[in-house]
């Protein structure tokens, strides 16, 4: 793949998180994520072969955050960065997880994801999850994430939303992490949540 499509495959998914982040906005926070209709029943597969739902994100905060393993750029930058929010939390960094829904379920097996989310570079707390894509179709869409497989042949890439969302315990929307905060702001803005407790509806 040229550089120049890698670059505008990056910039469509950053356009798309600010759009979201917008309408996310605009939508309020009221309510939590009945207020936004971000979040909602799914079944994936875990790195174990194991059926999980929605479940998985119930007693920590999670960071959710849908790509795919042969990403080029936004995928690694975004795991990379998550290893640091995690030092910077220090102790709080035990009731955080990162979750990893894969959008390309042609590539990424369960053996492909279990070996991706095994990077040491990667957040300690990291679940990767993939499935049919029937059940990847309804995660996003639970998640109101946009995707688009683009290109032919094994190399082609998944167009897919820049931006993670922010879970409270409950598996609750807290707020949307956009592409573009560096770490430092990313744990802050997860350690204010953490301080809102598990009704915080905004961070």
């Amino acid at each position: 793949m040229s550089r120049s499509l890698r670059v505008l495959i990056a910039v469509l998914a950053i356009a798309l998180s600010l759009l979201v982040g917008l309408a996310i906005r605009k939508g309020g926070t009221g309510s939590g994520a009945s207020a936004v209709g971000i979040g909602g029943p799914f079944r994936l597969v875990d790195t174990s072969g194991r059926n999980v739902d929605q479940d998985v994100l119930k007693g920590k905060w999670s960071v959710v955050f849908f790509g795919f393993t042969h990403c080029p750029d936004i995928c690694p930058t975004t795991l990379f960065e998550m290893a640091q929010v995690e030092s910077l939390l220090g102790d709080k960094a035990r009731d955080l997880q990162t979750v990893f829904v894969s959008v390309d379920p042609g590539r990424d097996t369960v053996a492909q994801m279990k070996a991706y989310v095994a990077n040491d570079a990667f957040p300690r707390a990291l679940i990767g999850l993939t499935g049919s894509t029937a059940q990847v179709d309804v995660a996003a869409k639970a998640y109101r994430v946009y995707y688009q497989k683009g290109g032919e042949g094994a190399d082609y890439q998944v167009t897919h939303a820049a931006y993670s969302y922010l879970m409270n315990p409950t598996g609750q929307f807290a707020c949307v992490l956009a592409y573009e905060l560096t770490p430092e702001q990313t744990a802050a803005k997860i350690r204010t949540a953490m301080q809102q407790g598990r009704r915080a509806e905004t961070c």
